[in-house]
């Protein structure tokens, strides 16, 4: 045999199956689920969300985690919204192995039910997840359960690896009587983006801005109140009520005290809409019996618009009284009147009020600041963070 013919054969080039099986494979870019009733019933959770999303989508780091937005309530009824629950833990089970983390918005009632199922789906999947109290009434609603389901309450709450909570109250609600240890609570005011559209405002009307969902415990009838007692100068001022709820009962309550054209009554109102009559306003009042820490008020602030408001849920820990807001009890309907009198007939109080307002959300409530602290959570617990902005 001769030496050419002895020699080795050049090996067949692999078929395109067998080269693909051997090249290495771009990996799929990892996701933070952001679990949260969505549109206008998710309501302040919505919107946190939302500004944390498109906060994320300003970096061009395609190496980081992607925050998605997962609806776990839909807008339909409370029956019908255990169908779309259903449909987030199925789409999390079949993305499980792209889910860096689940970072999970919990309100009381239902919303409390719909999410420990999701924490029992995260614990079995070994999905990492954290929990952002947002509640107003949660501490409330707890104190009423029955001992076992606040026995429940207390262990779906040990589940997540860290629990958000928006001020000092709720921490020590959650370390206290829920007993999660402190070091897995995170304190991180809500945070809101500067103003996109600029202030409008009509020199020849006053304008009085109510934003929120038209209840009893947002202090509706307490404000109807107020506006019927003296010293309004209806011809010149503009009070404008924007909100889901019950408008037609408080639209019918207005008009059997009198209340006459000079209230607007806008029904719920997207971002984009609430901003513009933000920019119009001289006064956004919120007179609520319960809260946490309310978006609105930190959307005028950085709006410069002055606020009067009581000093509910979390509100008093980061503003103070006749510095960047003015205070009134709650149900308290003459001294409401009273403040938002002040407010549009003392323009050096109300400049006062507006520039203290955008300093405080400039020093404290910024969005890339409150994106920031978010992104630090998910990388201390997913080991992973969202694409951030570049400075």
């Amino acid at each position: 045999m001769s030496s050419s013919s002895r020699r080795r054969r050049p090996r067949a080039s692999p078929s395109p199956l067998t080269a693909a099986k051997q090249e290495p494979q771009p990996a799929l870019q990892q996701r933070i689920y952001m679990a949260c009733p969505m549109g206008p019933i998710g309501g302040g959770m919505a919107r946190v969300v939302d500004y944390l999303i498109d906060d994320s989508h300003r970096s061009a780091d395609s190496s980081a985690a992607q925050l998605m937005a997962l609806d776990t309530r839909g807008q339909g009824s409370a029956a019908r919204s255990l169908w779309v629950l259903l449909g987030a833990m199925r789409l999390l089970f079949a993305a499980r192995k792209q889910v860096a983390g689940v970072h999970i918005h919990l309100a009381e009632r239902l919303s409390l039910l719909r999410k420990s199922a999701l924490m029992l789906l995260c614990k079995a999947l070994g999905i990492p997840m954290i929990v952002h109290l947002h509640a107003a009434q949660f501490a409330q609603f707890y104190r009423q359960l029955p001992a076992a389901a606040r026995w429940l309450t207390r262990q779906a709450l040990q589940l997540p690896a860290g629990l958000i909570v928006l001020g000092q109250r709720a921490r020590d609600f959650v370390t206290q009587e829920i007993g999660v240890p402190a070091e897995r609570v995170h304190l991180v005011p809500n945070g809101v983006p500067a103003p996109q559209v600029p202030r409008r405002r009509d020199p020849s009307l006053r304008q009085v801005l109510f934003v929120g969902n038209l209840s009893e415990r947002k202090g509706v009838s307490d404000l109807l109140r107020a506006l019927c007692l003296p010293g309004w100068d209806p011809a010149n001022t503009r009070v404008v009520l924007a909100g889901g709820g019950d408008v037609e009962g408080y639209r019918a309550q207005a008009q059997a005290m009198g209340l006459g054209p000079w209230l607007h009554w806008t029904g719920w109102l997207g971002p984009q809409q609430v901003a513009q009559r933000m920019a119009q306003a001289d006064v956004l009042v919120l007179p609520s019996h319960d809260e946490g820490l309310p978006l609105v008020i930190l959307e005028a602030m950085a709006q410069g618009v002055a606020v009067v408001c009581t000093p509910v849920g979390e509100i008093a820990h980061f503003i103070t009284d006749e510095q960047e807001a003015l205070f009134v009890q709650p149900g308290d309907s003459p001294a409401l009147a009273r403040q938002i009198q002040r407010v549009l007939a003392d323009d050096g109080l109300r400049s006062h009020l507006e520039q203290a307002g955008r300093r405080l959300h400039a020093s404290r409530f910024s969005l890339s600041r409150f994106s920031t602290e978010i992104a630090r959570l998910h990388r201390q617990h997913f080991d992973i963070g969202p694409r951030r902005m570049k400075s």
